[in-house]
């Protein structure tokens, strides 16, 4: 039900895009279906500033839309599945961290990854991934937390929340120049941004991955990974202009399950994050899936 006006490309039709492709491959009658609780005040009070939520929250319409910034509106829904997009982090690292799940894919919207700590922006309202890898800390004493985030667009809010944090390692790819025209120049000595050019493809993606996140990621010896999980540096993603397939997809959520084997007692949760070509979205979705589950 949120939704930010006719044409918008951060729709509700990617969710059920993802679930139609899930049945259709075989994959969803062998998952566990959990609905997200809405994150709590002090939850997100861990990241964001209490002068934003209550922006947020004065800002929420009874009716029609009510815009943040020029791409970004809320609806009277929006807010509400904010606070379950937030929740879903926390559950899913609730989840691997009582074993009661080996990892978790979080089919959620709002994305979260360009919310700043005061402001709203490209599509995101609250901190998502930022939230989760403060819940894991503050829940379960976890002193080292990283972030994986190969969306086409640079995560800006993420690296915000995180970048004072030394608890957290942030390892990202990004096509640049674009919007939202940051990461050139990290914020913090915990965060690893590669910029890409446009028209990289898969070859110079995997490179990026071995060469830098790989090493990076293994001194670190991460004991959760969170995935801001952006599947628009697809080649039929029109949202960016990068040339990913499927099967790149699946390769880097391998190199991360190895990783978390090694350091993480396999712990790993995905969250979604961009993907607007709904076919592209769905089919890349299913091969991470399928690699998460060793479907």
């Amino acid at each position: 039900m949120h939704e930010m006006g006719k044409g918008h490309p951060e729709c509700p039709e990617r969710l059920a895009a993802i679930q139609d492709r899930l049945i259709a491959a075989g994959v969803w009658d062998y998952l566990l279906h959990i609905t997200a609780q809405p994150a709590t005040r002090e939850q997100l009070l861990r990241v964001h500033t209490a002068q934003y939520l209550d922006r947020l929250a004065v800002a929420s319409p009874a009716q029609g839309h009510v815009h943040m910034e020029p791409d970004t509106a809320m609806n009277p829904y929006t807010l509400n599945a904010a606070y379950h997009a937030a929740g879903a982090g926390i559950q899913g690292v609730d989840l691997v961290m009582q074993g009661k799940a080996q990892n978790v894919f979080c089919a959620m919207r709002p994305p979260g990854h360009h919310a700043e700590r005061e402001n709203a922006l490209g599509f995101c309202f609250l901190s998502n991934v930022a939230i989760a890898a403060k819940h894991a800390m503050a829940v379960y004493g976890l002193e080292r937390v990283a972030i994986i985030d190969f969306d086409v667009h640079h995560g800006n809010g993420t690296e915000d929340c995180l970048f004072d944090e030394p608890r957290a390692l942030m390892v990202s790819i990004f096509q640049h120049p674009f919007f939202p025209y940051s990461g050139e120049v990290p914020k913090g000595p915990n965060m690893l941004n590669v910029s890409m050019p446009r028209a990289s493809k898969g070859a110079e993606f995997r490179d990026v991955v071995t060469q830098q996140w790989l090493p990076a990621l293994h001194e670190f010896k991460p004991q959760l990974i969170l995935i801001s999980a952006g599947f628009d540096a697809h080649l039929e993603d029109d949202m960016g202009s990068m040339g990913l397939v499927e099967a790149d997809y699946a390769w880097v959520t391998k190199q991360i399950m190895t990783i978390a084997e090694q350091y993480s007692e396999r712990r790993i949760v995905s969250m979604l994050e961009g993907g607007y070509d709904l076919s592209a979205l769905a089919r890349s979705v299913t091969e991470h899936i399928k690699v998460l589950s060793d479907a």
